[in-house]
């Protein structure tokens, strides 16, 4: 099978598309059609479905996925090392953050390593810890940096930085809860929270528990699903919030957002560098992990 009619099969399947594949890869429409055609000829099976706008892969084509991604993966590794090995380090990357990794740390760290590197591109996509832990086990993202540890076994996760999510409150709309609360007065108060799969929100639950709260027992005034919707949900006065530090380093400095203490009551925790354990790790991902840990 000939390695390019591979690629493009590949890219087919992640994208959806013919069109969109086509359109990444700077061919036209009808080639790629040619050349799944004559992969499917080879094959001496029918590897695509064509369900209108959308093409997924039959049953033949799910294996064939499966083994022509790791062959690609292991061209673009031996291209890698090759420029590693002649001094240079040249190529794509494509990485993954959950919601405060994502967008308030690791773009400084890509900055770091695109200093380093400047012939490498680089990709950040964005989810939830659960979003990218799939992205990071169906390998359409080489590594993740997640807000809690993945429960998958097949997740490799290291710890990078630890984090502490901090109760914050509008200064404009809540200017009579005290500076300092008990635990049992979080109940009387209204929540904003992120959804189900997100890194924080697993946290938050995990350390209530502990403390003998339940999330039932708090007055939960929306859920929304980002930390930027938070945020602005806390501003409007729709209620108080845990967020990462990271999230309101601004905020608490201007006043805007009031951090609330709570008498014995603490939420931290770690975020996590997650990869696949059956998964090589591309020598540019090395490079790039190495970034993320040699700052801490």
């Amino acid at each position: 099978m000939d390695l390019r009619y591979l690629e493009i099969f590949c890219k087919v399947v992640e994208l959806k598309s013919f069109s969109k594949a086509a359109s990444e890869l700077f061919l036209t429409q009808p080639t790629i059609s040619n050349h799944i055609k004559t992969l499917e000829d080879e094959a001496g099976i029918q590897l695509l479905d064509r369900l209108g706008r959308n093409v997924l892969p039959t049953k033949a084509g799910e294996i064939l996925y499966r083994y022509a991604k790791e062959i690609v993966k292991l061209k673009s590794n031996a291209a890698q090392e090759l420029n590693k090995f002649m001094g240079n380090v040249k190529g794509s990357l494509i990485i993954g953050g959950s919601t405060i990794p994502g967008e308030y740390i690791l773009p400084e760290y890509i900055a770091q390593f695109k200093k380093a590197h400047p012939d490498v591109a680089v990709t950040l996509r964005l989810g939830d810890t659960q979003d990218i832990t799939d992205m990071v086990m169906d390998g359409s993202i080489e590594m993740g940096v997640i807000g809690s540890k993945a429960d998958d076994k097949r997740i490799d996760c290291r710890e990078f930085l630890k984090d502490e999510l901090a109760l914050v409150a509008s200064a404009k709309h809540f200017k009579g809860i005290k500076s300092q609360i008990d635990i049992k007065e979080l109940k009387k108060l209204p929540f904003i929270i992120r959804e189900k799969g997100s890194g924080s929100r697993k946290t938050l639950e995990e350390t209530l528990k502990k403390n003998g709260v339940s999330m039932e027992d708090l007055n939960i005034a929306a859920e929304v699903g980002s930390t930027e919707a938070v945020k602005q949900s806390v501003r409007a006065g729709i209620g108080v919030s845990f967020i990462s530090l990271f999230a309101v380093k601004d905020e608490i400095p201007r006043k805007t957002l009031r951090r609330i203490s709570i008498k014995g009551f603490h939420v931290s925790r770690h975020f996590y560098i997650a990869t696949d354990k059956a998964r090589a790790i591309s020598p540019i991902c090395q490079s790039f992990m190495k970034t993320l840990t040699h700052t801490l």
